[in-house]
């Protein structure tokens, strides 16, 4: 029998197609650099500006990383810099919003 044999890729949370992304893992750096940004500085209540930029520009990067994504390690990042960017996001809001005070 002359069969082609594959690694069993199937159950493995890393699973690539071996083709390269550079748009999607771009966007998927890009959305985990700004949830842990957005993350750790919605723990202090100074920095909520910082915080809640960061979180809603990683929202919208995560977002739209999602909607191109290609492999499981894609959708599975973007799913964690989705949810840090998300609970910075809201905690900077908390906090005093996108403004600051400035506006309103």
């Amino acid at each position: 029998m002359a069969q082609t044999v594959r690694t069993n890729t199937a159950g493995s949370l890393l699973a690539t197609d071996h083709k390269p992304h550079p748009l999607q893992d771009t966007l998927l750096a890009v959305t985990l650099v700004l949830g842990v940004t957005a993350f750790i500085t919605a723990q202090f209540d100074s920095l909520h500006l910082i915080s809640s930029w960061t979180g809603l520009i990683g929202i919208f990067t995560g977002a739209g990383g999602q909607f191109i994504s290609e492999t499981t390690r894609q959708r599975f990042g973007l799913i964690l810099g989705l949810g840090a960017s998300a609970v910075g996001f809201f905690l900077g809001m908390a906090h005093g919003g996108l403004f600051g005070g400035i506006i309103g």
